[in-house]
């Protein structure tokens, strides 16, 4: 499946976080930018890494009006573990169908020791206030990726 078109409206969705609250996209219309990054698994070392990054740029990020959800096809207890373990500070949601990770084309084969699988592809989309998708980043490094999302915001959307 293809990436959703940069400069048209973002696929909709409406996730639970790690609270089972359900939290939608058409929540930060108008108000802050999302972005929406998707990884395969909490409490595994890479997707931490990532995870403690953007928690460590939280004022960062909200200087520049902009939300961080981070979507994983894990269940909604787990995530509560993630965001308990490593004391988050932004809402996680459970795609356990992957139906939104499918939406935004980035569900998808896997290889791993010489298996291919279908999974979760380490994708970030970053959607402006006014809902549209205007940047993807696909090749995500989970070491500097909170440093490369700002980076890219302040050069395009501030």
């Amino acid at each position: 499946m293809a990436f959703p078109k940069i400069g048209n409206l973002a696929p909709v969705f409406t996730l639970p976080n790690q609270k089972g609250e359900k939290v939608a996209l058409k929540d930060f219309r108008g108000e802050r930018n999302v972005v929406l990054y998707f990884y395969p698994k909490a409490l595994t070392p890479g997707c931490t890494t990532q995870a403690c990054g953007i928690r460590d740029s939280a004022a960062e990020f909200d200087k520049r009006d902009t939300v961080v959800l981070g979507v994983s096809p894990d269940p909604v207890a787990r995530l509560q573990k993630f965001i308990e373990k490593h004391a988050l500070n932004f809402d996680l949601l459970a795609d356990e169908d992957h139906k939104i990770a499918d939406k935004y084309g980035c569900w998808g084969l896997k290889k791993f020791m010489g298996k291919e699988y279908m999974g979760l592809l380490r994708t970030t989309f970053i959607i402006d206030k006014n809902g549209r998708l205007q940047h993807i980043i696909d090749k995500v490094k989970t070491k500097t990726h909170h440093d490369d999302v700002l980076r890219w915001i302040d050069k395009n959307l501030i």
